[in-house]
């Protein structure tokens, strides 16, 4: 069966952890593992600290989105920033890349998204924001997934 959530939220620091869990609870009713649970948490921490830190350049006016969908056991998820967009998508995948020193940014987001996940797909284009979309399969479901 297929379920699936749609939020939107200020740019604002504080919204991270509202967007880390709404997402935890959405996602529950798959009875995902606690390591599974700590992963999809991460990786929603991280994109949406990136739209806001670096899509909106913390401007409380950008908007975040999120979109869930949960079937068959698989977790797609996709957030996505109407901000600066990123130049150059390889660049920024590299860890420990950050085009924000002065903030003590670890530059390690994607990586830790791509590691944590099963599927990570980056849309950006400079001047029209930043698509990320998650995919992960949880461990009960994965033999009915592949």
């Amino acid at each position: 069966m297929r379920n699936e959530m749609q939020i939107q939220f200020s740019a604002l620091s504080q919204n991270e952890s509202f967007a880390r869990v709404t997402v935890a609870a959405f996602i529950a009713q798959l009875d995902p593992t606690m390591d599974e649970l700590t992963e999809i948490k991460t990786v929603v921490s991280e994109a949406v600290t990136n739209a806001i830190i670096h899509g909106y350049e913390q401007n409380p006016a950008g908007i975040v989105y999120i979109s869930a969908v949960i079937e068959d056991g698989k977790v797609d998820l996709v957030i996505k920033d109407t901000g600066v967009g990123i130049a150059d998508i390889d660049e920024a995948r590299q860890p420990l890349f950050t085009t924000k020193p002065e903030m003590e940014r670890s530059g390690m987001g994607f990586t830790i998204m791509e590691n944590f996940t099963d599927h990570l797909e980056i849309q950006s284009h400079p001047g029209t924001g930043t698509t990320i979309r998650l995919i992960k399969y949880l461990t009960k479901n994965k033999a009915l997934c592949n």
